[in-house]
């Protein structure tokens, strides 16, 4: 396994982990907002107004309604990003991650308008009637190239294929994986709960609801998603105002390093600013996955007559899930204080490491050496060898890190009882071939679900707070899982057709009980990989197709205007 995660790590480095890819994302949403006279502000209104079907029309095409599409779009983005992500953005950037998700968040609002529109303008009617769109279908459809001679080259068919076997692979490291791994480790952390019988219960729910297709599917997270919302977004109030004393401190922080890098503070290291930049806007993407090309396929199942204003309806979903959801999350994690803060925990073999020589962490120069370690350098002090414990104790000049911090207390134990004997390590990673029962318990920063779990505990309703984030990542995470059996669906229906959807269904569903108890940093390493690999090729085709969208746009307000005419419109509208 800890070959698997090493090899998942070194390969995004070059993908999704490298600068690359945060500029094409940010560049394409800085150009389209320009491009097309920042249309996040101007048609937020008129979005509004679109969802509540103030102008729909009884012969629109479609499966879902505007609201329906919406609610299932969200549903697969609102889930362990907005719980479990953002307490990994900000542990690993510090509160400046939190500014560069929002930023990631505004100009993802036009990017979601484009590829939602585009997406939709190019859908396909099938066989039985239903709807099938998404990314792959535009490409499939504009994307071909016609020589002088007349001759045509396929690109648009191999970019759609190589989409929709990325949405494939995407709907396991987005939707299926980390979901329920989020979900098992929060029901065990606060219920005690055996990950295998909560696995095997959700699996069996999952199950019951996508193999309804996208009607069940809408219907269940046109309820869901509100519900869902309302509860997370009140415990989130509780923990805010119960520290009402840190929340300017804590708003403050968030935009006070987001050009330097976050400083180190307590338990957390500090990062630079490339570092916050670059996981503030990986996890602004894991959240509200604008440009991935993942909510198209939702939304071009929506009723509707032409695309754009479904197109507008998307512009709202990166507002709600990161604006305003995973901001709820920041502040919880920011005021409560708990996110630089050393606490007790088992440790995790992914985020241990151990360094040969005592390292102090009050030195200026041995934090800039593991600090150094984290961002990809060689370090000759990784321990190999052999670590005696005795006691429960360890007897050796070393240094124990954990989760990005210089771990304290450290314990080892077998059963709740005291180790004594030796543990290997070889690059300061433990070797599990003899001491696979072995225990490290310590003080250490903790981060994802757990770090959000505890901060929800800071607040009047105590140890209560807990259940919230579980409850709260419980119909996250499901939802989001429901929604991506969706988006895998219509990829296998693009390459092989609509008889083998059942087949991948059942693989899904199997995958996802079985990575209910799979080790969690391997699950998140995984759907970095395939975030970046599916965003990619949709980027890509939103930028070579930009004259369509406008074109597109400029004729709806035309349209609109003519069936419309007493309707409020936005201003500086140029036909």
């Amino acid at each position: 396994m800890q070959h698997i995660n090493d090899f998942l790590l070194e390969l995004d480095k070059y993908i999704g982990g490298h600068q690359w890819f945060v500029f094409l994302l940010l560049g394409t949403g800085l150009f389209f907002s320009i491009y097309l006279g920042f249309p996040q502000v101007r048609y937020f209104k008129h979005a509004f107004r679109i969802v509540r079907g103030k102008f729909d029309k009884k012969d629109d095409v479609g499966d879902t309604s505007h609201f329906q599409a919406l609610t299932t779009a969200l549903s697969g983005t609102v889930g362990t990003g907005n719980i479990a992500g953002v307490a990994l953005a900000i542990h690993l950037g510090g509160p400046a991650a939190l500014f560069w998700m929002l930023v990631t968040a505004m100009l993802g609002m036009t990017t979601k308008f484009v590829e939602v529109t585009i997406s939709h303008k190019y859908r396909d009617i099938l066989p039985d009637g239903s709807i099938s769109g998404g990314p792959m279908y535009y490409m499939k459809k504009r994307l071909n190239i016609t020589t002088k001679s007349g001759k045509l080259i396929k690109t648009g068919v191999w970019l759609g294929g190589f989409f929709a076997f990325a949405t494939i692979l995407s709907s396991f490291g987005t939707g299926s994986l980390p979901q329920i791994n989020s979900i098992s480790d929060s029901l065990f952390d606060t219920f005690g709960l055996n990950k295998i019988i909560t696995g095997g219960v959700l699996a069996v729910l999952l199950g019951a609801v996508i193999i309804g297709g996208i009607k069940r599917i809408a219907k269940v997270t046109s309820t869901l998603v509100p519900a869902m919302a309302l509860i997370y977004f009140l415990g989130a109030l509780f923990v805010i105002f119960t520290n009402y004393e840190n929340i300017i401190p804590s708003f403050l922080s968030i935009f006070k390093e987001a050009f330097t890098g976050s400083a180190a503070v307590g338990g957390f290291l500090g990062a630079g600013f490339a570092f916050t930049f670059n996981k503030g806007v990986n996890r602004g993407l894991f959240s509200n996955e604008a440009g991935q090309g993942s909510a198209p396929i939702a939304h071009s199942a929506a009723k509707a007559h032409e695309p754009v204003s479904e197109g507008m309806v998307a512009i709202l979903e990166p507002f709600i899930d990161t604006i305003i959801i995973c901001s709820l999350t920041g502040l919880v994690l920011l005021s409560s204080g708990v996110w630089n803060e050393k606490l007790e925990n088992r440790f995790e073999d992914a985020d241990l490491r151990v360094f040969a020589g005592q390292l102090d962490e009050s030195s200026e120069q041995d934090i800039d050496m593991v600090k150094s370690y984290f961002m990809g350098a060689d370090s000759e002090l990784l321990f190999d060898g052999k670590l005696m414990v005795e006691n429960g104790e360890m007897e050796g000049d070393v240094t124990i890190i954990h989760a990005h911090s210089f771990a304290e207390n450290v314990k080892f134990s077998i059963n709740k009882e005291d180790y004594t004997g030796a543990i290997y390590f070889k690059n300061g990673e433990i070797i599990r071939d003899s001491t696979k029962s072995v225990e490290i318990w310590g003080r250490s920063l903790i981060h994802s679900a757990p770090l959000t779990t505890q901060a929800f505990n800071r607040s009047f309703l105590g140890d209560y707070g807990q259940y919230i984030v579980s409850i709260g990542l419980l119909l996250f995470a499901f939802s989001t899982a429901i929604s991506w059996s969706y988006y895998g669906g219509r990829a296998v229906t693009y390459l092989f057709g609509s008889k083998w959807v059942m087949a991948y269904r059942l693989v899904y569903v199997i995958a996802f009980f079985f990575a209910a108890f799979t080790d969690t940093t391997i699950v998140w390493n995984f759907s970095l990989i395939t975030i970046a690999i599916m965003t990619v090729p949709n980027l890509i085709g939103i930028l070579i197709l930009r004259k369509d969208i406008k074109t597109t746009i400029n004729k709806y307000w035309v349209d609109f205007r003519k069936e419309w005419p007493d309707a409020k419109i936005p201003r500086k509208f140029k036909e």
